[in-house]
């Protein structure tokens, strides 16, 4: 019977072993560390940006977390053997750029290379966002990322609702809001934040109530403020993307403006009635809303909810594709509407999708940014609507 020295013996003779100079050299030209160690192992300190994935789970989840099997690999765990029954099992499974890193994380260690203690979930964190963390593509990583994220919703009304909702449901560490408005009765048809017992208390206020209520791990930061070009850039500034929620275009084409002007992506989202809108505008990635309507129609064309109505669900529906969109950002995940307004007929139940491009005419653009500057918009809409939300 073979021994487990034996055992060893054949799997590294199958593998390729390098040393720890040479797997720093090779994560530098891209390739990936995998560290099949155990999760107190790993808790106790790792390399920056490795893909953790214990030994014991690797079978069975390397293939959607590694969806690349011609990806270079470099494999690691704490002193070079699982590391290389690990290697032999991808090898196995059909990954054809493998390596070994001999010596493992002690040894990286102790030369001194880069190593830090990763930021983990709490026992409570791992209940909550337990189906979050079933998921390889987000997994404790993904999870991490959302914690620390920062999205500022412009409204706390139809589209903000279900946007924070979802977005503090979901983890995302810190939620900006920006409304000046007070709850209203007729809010209360579509506008779930809100409450009526919270009838007559700043929307701000409600929202900071429900949001922290829904998860305690959320910092909220209102802003019970009108936005307008004086301060537009100084409260987006702080975060990581944009919400927006507002139903006025001063407000949009001010917020198009600053975010290309500081590289702030922004999910755009509009209701009409019985239809819906979303899109999201990256300046550094693709077309933002001046390449879209590169001038605001007149104020008679763009009637608001107020004027003509909206069915009430409808705000849910576009509010949380918004919510989607944005923690798609946080996580890098799937294909973005960037480029792409999709649009939602409730009456149909149907969705279309148009492309968006960017218009070399636009002299808004983060390439120009240093020539941009945020100026109100006058003469195209009544400045009173910048006080209220879509919805």
């Amino acid at each position: 019977m073979p021994t487990f020295r034996d055992l060893l013996s054949a799997a590294k003779s199958e593998i390729t072993e390098v040393d720890t100079a040479t797997a720093e050299q090779l994560l530098s030209d891209g390739a990936v560390l995998l560290d099949v160690r155990e999760a107190d192992e790993f808790e106790q300190g790792a390399v920056p940006g490795s893909l953790f994935l214990p030994r014991g789970h690797l079978e069975a989840q390397v293939e959607s977390r590694l969806t690349d099997k011609t990806a270079a690999v470099v494999v690691m765990c704490a002193g070079g053997v699982r590391s290389a029954f690990a290697a032999r099992t991808l090898q196995e499974l059909g990954y054809t750029d493998v390596v070994s890193m001999a010596g493992g994380f002690n040894r990286w260690k102790d030369e001194g290379r880069d190593w830090r203690v990763p930021e983990t979930l709490s026992a409570e964190q791992r209940n909550r966002y337990q189906r979050h963390l079933l998921l390889p593509e987000v997994g404790e990583e993904g999870q991490q990322r959302l914690l620390d994220a920062k999205v500022l919703l412009l409204g706390a009304g139809g589209l903000g609702s279900p946007a924070a909702l979802y977005l503090a449901a979901a983890g995302v560490g810190t939620i900006g809001i920006v409304d000046m408005d007070v709850v209203d009765d007729s809010n209360l048809q579509r506008q779930i934040l809100h409450n009526v017992d919270r009838v007559g208390d700043r929307k701000v206020d409600s929202a900071k109530k429900t949001l922290t209520a829904l998860n305690p791990d959320v910092n909220v930061i209102t802003y019970d403020v009108r936005l307008d070009a004086s301060n537009m850039e100084e409260v987006i500034s702080g975060f990581d993307l944009v919400v927006d929620g507002a139903d006025n275009f001063p407000v949009r084409y001010m917020l198009n403006d600053a975010s290309v002007k500081l590289g702030i992506p922004v999910v755009h989202g509009s209701i009409f009635r019985f239809e819906g809108h979303v899109t999201v505008f990256d300046p550094k990635r693709g077309p933002t809303y001046r390449d879209m309507l590169p001038e605001p129609p007149p104020a008679e064309l763009a009637p608001s909810c107020a004027e003509a109505g909206v069915l009430g669900v409808l705000p849910g529906i576009v509010g949380s594709i918004q919510a989607l969109e944005a923690i798609k950002l946080i996580l890098d995940l799937g294909d973005p509407l960037i480029g792409r307004y999709l649009t939602f007929d409730a009456l149909e139940m149907g969705f279309r999708e148009y492309r968006i491009r960017r218009d070399p005419s636009n002299p808004v653009t983060w390439e120009n940014r240093e020539l941009i500057q945020v100026v109100e918009l006058d003469g195209h809409c009544s400045p009173a609507p910048l006080q209220a939300p879509v919805g």
